[in-house]
């Protein structure tokens, strides 16, 4: 999907505890400002573990005569090992928290997936579903390390769980100096902008269209634009790198030159086949590898101030390039960021957007800004977005949910998963995608904006024809908010393909229209072209 790891979600808590010196808590205030010590656990002192549920035991740790330790056998089955807390969500709700923690593993077996192996993560629970923040670790062994996530926890949160351990794998893993702290306080309150025409950034009635491989042909931009009718495309600056790549702020310009030399060559072929464009830099500096081979929107983005100088220039560089450029639509920033934890000296994604969209507006004042929420770009990230004060904004989403039976077995095998139906133990129907895109809905209503999906999408081999039915459901909802949308993707990898039918195995296009592609060239029969 722009990022196929969006099962790995990135939120953490608070936990309010009164427990031994195990693990301190500084209680409830009526402001918890940035960098406030919310919860510590150094395993020492007696019974440190006693307020922990789950198998565990003590060993030595870092820098100090203990720490928590998990540690499990080989067996037959697969399996996990954690301990847990509960952690009560009450006075941290609309908060940013950070977590870290000191981690070391031990002959850990290999993933099933992902994002099983060492878990230092929580679950987040609220009426819109579930979240599960985590840190991330690669190698089967390493050292002392320290390792972090954060999360914005959702105003109606109702079940924290903070988990320490081993899942679905063998091995053995250690934890201590745990600390929760805040990152940021809520979001301002929502005021609703004096009466205005809403800002779109074209004068057409709805853009409806794809995402698509950047090393796209004519004749396929022909196809697209004239035969099925699209009217916008998605190009994706999209960098592939192998497992051992390490940002270089040269190597990173010597690729983004050549991107954007194939961009120069179609957009003469998309104004001629009447395409709008998104440029969408979904590899911005800085950021690390994906699971499925491609740099993401995340790592030293928010860690590393250079990175983000960085990528004030790159947006400076691609905006004097392309000012004049008549197919252009608009800019998306950063392709599904995942923020984390924010270093010092280091802004937030929303001031950074805005740092980059005021530099922008210097260069070019017409093009739409796009800006995605932190969670991946998700639905859910629109709990605690709020406007970045820099003009002619639109805000863009990505829908995979539920992503169990959208990215149903691309990671491995699992059981079919069916929609409608039950998924995850929910019904999932139509007002269960509404209920999903709800915080959508009310970011659009609160603050008067334009909403573009950037990316939905669900795996062609979903059973029964599944797909279809998930495709139909959610665009009906995109329409019925007015919403701009580029479905992902066409002509790309083929699990998405709507020219592929469901077999799996059959990697050749169907020999004869899908459902999904007829659904898709129905509502592009609507459209109109732009008035180039």
């Amino acid at each position: 999907m722009g990022n196929t790891t969006a099962f790995s979600r990135r939120m953490i808590v608070l936990a309010i505890f009164v427990i031994a010196s195990a693990a301190t808590v500084v209680h409830a205030q009526t402001v918890l400002p940035r960098g406030h010590t919310l919860f510590t656990a150094n395993f020492e002192g007696p019974s440190p573990l006693a307020v922990w549920s789950g198998p565990g035991k003590l060993d030595a740790g870092y820098r100090s005569q203990k720490a928590a330790c998990v540690e499990r056998l080989d067996g037959p089955a697969p399996g996990s090992k954690m301990l847990l807390i509960s952690l009560p969500p009450e006075r941290i709700r609309g908060y940013t928290v950070y977590a870290k923690a000191m981690v070391k593993a031990q002959n850990v077996s290999a993933k099933p997936l992902p994002w099983n192996g060492v878990k230092f993560m929580m679950q987040v629970d609220s009426p819109r579903g579930a979240s599960w923040p985590a840190a991330q670790f690669d190698a089967d062994s390493f050292d002392w390390q320290s390792a972090g996530f954060a999360a914005r926890i959702p105003d109606d949160a109702s079940r924290v769980l903070l988990f320490v351990g081993l899942e679905a794998v063998t091995g053995k893993a250690w934890f201590d100096d745990l600390r929760v702290y805040v990152g940021k306080t809520p979001r301002p309150p929502q005021t609703r902008p004096a009466a205005q025409r809403l800002y779109k950034g074209h004068d057409l009635p709805r853009l409806r269209g794809t995402m698509i491989n950047p090393s796209i042909d004519e004749a396929s931009l022909r196809t697209l634009g004239k035969e099925w009718n699209a009217n916008v495309l998605r190009w994706q600056l999209i960098r592939y790198v192998a497992p051992a790549y390490r940002y270089t702020p040269a190597h990173y310009d010597q690729w983004l030159q050549g991107e954007l030399r194939k961009l120069d060559a179609a957009l003469p072929l998309c104004q001629k086949h009447g395409l709008h464009v998104v440029v969408d830099l979904h590899s911005p500096p800085g950021g690390s590898r994906t699971a499925s081979g491609y740099v993401g929107s995340d790592d030293r983005l928010f860690t590393d101030k250079a990175c983000q100088d960085k990528f004030v220039q790159v947006w400076e560089h691609i905006a004097r390039r392309y000012k004049d450029a008549t197919p252009i639509w608009g800019y998306d920033l950063a392709n599904e960021p995942v923020e984390g934890i924010v270093e010092d000296g280091c802004d937030d994604w929303h001031d950074l957007a805005q740092r980059v969209g005021k530099a922008i507006r210097v260069i070019d004042a017409q093009r739409a800004l796009i800006v995605e929420p932190t969670e991946w770009g998700s639905p859910l990230g629109f709990a605690t977005l709020y406007p970045i004060d820099v003009p002619n904004v639109v805000y863009s989403v990505h829908m995979y949910v539920p992503a169990t039976f959208t990215h149903q077995n691309v990671f491995g095998k699992g059981p079919p998963v069916r929609y409608p139906g039950q998924i995850d133990g929910t019904q999932w129907d139509r007002s269960a995608i509404e209920a999903a895109l709800k915080p959508v809905v009310e970011f659009q209503k609160a603050y008067g904006a334009h909403i573009y999906v950037g990316e939905f999408s669900a795996i062609r081999w979903a059973p029964d024809n599944s797909a279809y039915r998930y495709l139909k459901d959610v665009i009906d909802v995109f329409e019925a908010n007015g919403w701009d949308w580029t479905y992902h993707a066409f002509r790309e990898w083929q699990g998405w393909s709507v020219e592929h039918g469901g077999d799996r195995n059959d990697i050749s296009p169907a020999t004869q229209p899908t459902d999904r592609q007829r659904l898709l060239c129905d509502w592009f029969s609507r459209n109109q072209k732009p008035r180039w």
